[in-house]
């Protein structure tokens, strides 16, 4: 029996959604493309910073990858070292990781603050920032393995500890954290990153990161420990146990956290790695 023709309109009609056979059908790549990610959402007007950069993470969670676009007046602020590739047209230039609007006292702060940075815990705060006036893409890649997670910050204030930071776009302003003198003796580092304002932050962990939201006392291994958020107060502590407890327990020192906001921990510890692989190298 003959069926009637299609009308326009109706799904499966030519050019409508879900119709069969179709090039260019939405949520389908071109033949022989790899799938992609959803674009990235794009920030509200008045939100007070420019659109969030196309971007996608791959190879995740274990050895995450990130490749971001950068647009015509964008710049992508990433860690020295971590740039992957970027297309020819991508400009790079290292700048000291000092605010945009930081007068001369302020920059030098940040040059004495980078020297200690380098001295305690063998970092650097020197940056690369990305721009293309034509548009391209950088692909940017932590120093360890594990996971890249996204956030769109609308203000708040995120603290990210000792290498979480991977890179950014946008207006953000960045601040260390001093972690008191108890944190002098964690391998971990002393210092923390405090990044606020609006715009997009990229960080990494040592193994996956997991969210936990607190509401009173939580305690937190200093190594296990990616960045807090929300009205969150921290006290770096012994695990407890007297001198036995902070020499053999293996624990070492712990994140006290008080008051109500969201946790981020990482299922690794780099200290740990470290301690497995030393006594198998070379003397």
């Amino acid at each position: 029996m003959q069926q009637p023709p299609m009308q326009p309109g109706q799904p499966g009609a030519p050019g409508q959604p879900g119709a069969p056979g179709q090039p260019g059908q939405p949520g389908q790549p071109p033949q022989g493309m790899p799938p992609q990610q959803p674009a990235a959402p794009q920030a509200a007007p008045g939100a007070g910073a420019p659109p969030t950069p196309q971007h996608e993470i791959t190879h995740g969670p274990s050895f995450s990858m990130l490749r971001v676009d950068v647009a015509p007046g964008q710049t992508v602020v990433a860690e020295a070292g971590s740039m992957v590739a970027r297309n020819q047209n991508v400009e790079m230039e290292v700048k000291m990781n000092a605010s945009a609007n930081a007068g001369f006292f302020a920059k030098l702060k940040a040059f004495f603050i980078a020297l200690i940075r380098k001295i305690v815990g063998g970092e650097t705060f020197f940056v690369n920032h990305f721009s293309s006036p034509q548009g391209g893409s950088v692909w940017i890649a932590p120093q360890m393995a594990g996971s890249i997670s996204h956030r769109r910050m609308q203000g708040e204030t995120l603290t990210l500890s000792t290498g979480a930071f991977l890179c950014s776009s946008g207006p953000l302003e960045m601040k260390l954290k001093f972690g008191g003198f108890k944190s002098l003796l964690a391998k971990e580092g002393a210092f923390f990153l405090q990044v606020s304002g609006h715009g997009d932050l990229w960080f990494n962990s040592y193994g996956g990161i997991h969210a936990v939201d607190v509401n009173g006392p939580f305690m937190v291994d200093n190594g296990h420990l990616v960045g807090f958020e929300g009205n969150l107060t921290f006290n770096i502590k012994s695990v407890g146990g007297g001198v036995m407890g902070f020499v053999a327990s293996g624990e070492g020192l712990v994140c006290e956290f008080n008051g109500q906001g969201r946790v981020y921990l990482q299922s690794r510890n780099l200290s740990s790695l470290v301690g497995w692989l030393t006594p198998l190298l070379p003397s």
